[in-house]
């Protein structure tokens, strides 16, 4: 079976125009690594993909939250469409194994790149819209993105809504602690702890600080859940 057969068996759609999904699944370091036409990457596409999403979302968010205020639909629109919770999307669908990618970007970790595997989420989408028609990608978007959405809300505003309860229910303050950094300059992994007061709550890595200190204060707000119950 070819990969991009076995990716389609995945998502559960079959493309009438199967250089679309190529396309989709090519990054631009393949491209121009085997010297492809202009345009022979996934950017077009994602382009397309991330109004496509746009779109899907905000119509699900409107039919499914009728009492909450503009506001409130536009943060937890940025929380399901953000890089992190569409790279998180991408773990079901393994799409990091059947992406085309140059092979620098492959030896430096580009198949676990939250950046690569969301804008080549969005590509896919975009392809599937071309491909098949809105209902295709709604299909498609219900199924493997809008999905677990207060979870990804928590993931979003982790920060800030960890700031908010150590605020509100303790007497130490929050803080967060660069603990490892590994790998070379150019696929730095930042390792983060978060705590409250001397102890450390949560654990998270990324490829930036800030991402670190996101994925911290969200495995802290897991934990702290978990121990209310």
């Amino acid at each position: 079976m070819s990969r991009l057969t076995e990716f389609q068996e995945i998502i559960g759609y079959r493309f009438q125009n199967e250089g679309l999904l190529r396309q989709a699944l090519t990054h631009s370091s393949y491209a121009h690594e085997k010297r492809m036409k202009k345009h022979s990457d996934n950017e077009r596409l994602e382009f397309l993909g991330d109004a496509v999403l746009e779109l899907i979302s905000s119509e699900f968010l409107f039919l499914n939250y009728p009492d909450d205020p503009e506001g409130d639909l536009t943060k937890m629109r940025a929380s399901v469409v953000c890089e992190p919770s569409l790279a998180l999307c991408t773990k079901s669908l393994r799409l990091g194994e059947y992406l085309y990618l140059g092979k620098g970007e492959n030896m430096t970790g580009g198949r676990a790149r939250k950046s690569i595997l969301s804008d080549a989420l969005e590509a896919v989408l975009g392809a599937i819209y071309l491909d098949g028609g809105f209902a295709s990608a709604k299909e498609f978007v219900l199924r493997f993105i809008l999905t677990d959405i207060e979870h990804k809300q928590l993931f979003y505003d982790s920060k800030t809504i960890l700031q908010e309860v150590v605020q509100a229910d303790y007497t130490e303050t929050l803080s967060y602690h660069l603990v490892g950094e590994e790998g070379p300059d150019h696929d730095k992994r930042f390792i983060v702890e978060a705590k409250i007061g001397g102890e450390t709550v949560g654990e998270g890595e990324g490829h930036t600080k800030k991402a670190a200190e996101q994925e911290a204060a969200y495995q802290a707000l897991l934990a702290l859940k978990k121990s209310e119950k």
